[in-house]
C-alpha cells in the first residue's frame, strides 16, 4: 500500500515536454543556420566533434533527472506495518452501467464519465464503510469485491469503459443478482446497493429481482444519469465523433433517461431514486441515508505505518544530474578514448 503526500508537485512534470520542445526548436534552428553557413561535407570538416546523439542523450538524462526530482517532491510513502483494526460501517456495492447508451452526451461530459464522478465523490465522503464495484451492460461483471481500500476502488472505477463487456444492453437484474453474492457475511446487517444508470433496462425483470434482494436485507438506491429528453449515441474514433448510432431504418437512435424504471427498482427494495444531475446533491443525499443506518462492526487489515520514500528518487535525480555534468558537459580523457559518439573518426 502506498500514499502520495504532495500530489500538487505532479504539475512540475510539464517541465519535461517543455524541455523536449525547446530542444526540437533549437535543433531545427541550428540545422537551418548551419545549412546557410556551409554544406554538409564542409561542416563536417569544420566541426568534426559535433554529435546529435550526444545532444539527444543529454536531453534524455536531463528529463530523467527532472522526473525523479518531481517524484521526490511528491514524496511517495509505503506502508510497512499491517494491522487488524475494528471499524464500523455499511457495506456498499456500486453497480455502474457501461452500456453504449452511457456514451450519450446529454449530461456533461457524458453519462458514463458523470457516473464515475458521482461514485468517486461518494467514496471520497465515506468514513469507514466497505465498498465493492460491479460493471454491467447485457451481463454483469465483478469489478472489485467488498473492500476498505478506497484508492483501489477509485482506480478500478476509472478503468471502466463501454468496451469492457461484449454483451450489450442494460440488464439491471443481472447486476442485482451479482450484487447479492457480494454480501456473503451473515453478520452484515446493512447492505446497500447503489445502481447508477440511465434506466434503459431491456430485461424487464429488475423490479422482481429487486424485491427478492430486499427480502435478503439489501436496500437498493438508484441514481439516474442523463436527460429525459435524451440524446444520440456518438460513435467516436480517437476522441472524434464520426457518426451517431442508427437503427435498422437508418434513423438516429435517441436514448433517454428512464426515471420510472429506476424509481420502481428502488421502491421494490426499500430504497430511493436520486437524479444524478447535481453531484453535490447526490453526495449529500447518500451521506444522509448512510448516516441514518446502524453501523456494523467488522475487522479490516490496513497499513498504519507509512515511511517516506522520497530519498530514493532524490538520489536518482542527483545521479542523472551528475551524469549530465560530468559526462556530457565536458570531455574527459577516458571518454575520448572510449569514443562513444564516433567523434574521433
Amino acid at each position: 500500500m502506498y500514499q502520495l503526500e504532495e500530489k500538487i508537485w505532479f504539475w512540475a512534470l510539464v517541465i519535461i515536454p517543455v524541455i523536449v520542445l525547446l530542444f526540437l526548436v533549437l535543433q531545427f534552428w541550428r540545422y537551418r543556420a548551419q545549412k546557410k553557413f556551409a554544406d554538409a561535407s564542409m561542416l563536417k570538416r569544420l566541426s568534426p566533434n559535433r554529435s546529435i546523439f550526444k545532444s539527444v542523450l543529454k536531453v534524455i538524462v536531463l528529463c530523467l533527472a527532472f522526473f525523479f526530482l518531481t517524484i521526490a517532491l511528491v514524496n511517495p510513502k509505503i506502508g510497512t506495518k499491517l494491522e487488524t483494526v475494528k471499524r464500523e460501517g455499511v457495506d456498499i456495492v456500486f453497480a455502474v452501467d457501461v452500456s453504449k447508451s452511457m456514451l450519450a452526451e446529454d449530461i456533461a461530459p457524458n453519462r458514463l464519465e458523470k457516473s464515475k464522478q458521482l461514485v468517486t465523490q461518494i467514496i471520497n465522503n465515506l468514513a469507514s464503510d466497505r465498498v465493492g464495484i460491479i460493471a454491467y451492460a447485457g451481463k454483469a461483471f465483478p469489478q472489485l469485491p467488498i473492500t476498505t481500500d478506497y484508492a483501489s476502488a477509485k482506480m478500478f472505477l476509472q478503468s471502466m469503459n463501454t468496451d469492457m463487456l461484449s454483451s450489450q444492453g442494460t440488464a439491471i437484474d443481472e447486476a442485482i443478482k451479482l450484487a447479492k453474492t457480494y454480501f456473503d457475511d451473515e453478520e452484515q446487517t446493512n447492505r446497500v446497493l447503489i445502481i447508477i444508470s440511465d434506466g434503459e433496462d431491456h430485461s424487464e425483470q429488475a423490479a422482481i429481482v429487486a424485491e427478492e434482494a430486499s427480502k435478503e436485507g439489501i436496500r437498493i438506491f438508484t441514481i439516474g444519469v442523463g436527460d429525459v429528453k435524451g440524446g444520440p449515441i456518438p460513435e467516436k474514433r480517437n476522441g472524434v465523433v464520426l457518426n451517431y448510432k442508427k437503427d435498422n431504418q437508418g434513423e438516429t437512435v435517441i436514448t433517454k433517461l428512464n426515471e420510472e424504471t429506476l424509481q420502481n427498482i428502488a421502491s421494490e427494495a426499500n430504497g430511493a431514486y436520486i437524479n444524478g444531475g447535481n453531484t453535490k446533491d447526490v453526495v449529500e443525499n447518500i451521506r444522509e441515508i448512510l448516516n441514518a443506518m446502524d453501523k456494523t462492526e467488522f475487522e479490516a487489515k490496513e497499513f498504519v505505518d507509512f515511511k517516506d520514500q522520497f530519498q530514493w528518487f532524490l538520489g536518482f535525480a542527483i545521479f542523472f544530474l551528475l551524469i549530465d555534468i560530468s559526462l556530457l558537459e565536458r570531455k574527459t580523457a577516458w571518454l575520448k578514448k572510449l569514443n562513444l559518439f564516433n567523434e574521433n573518426l
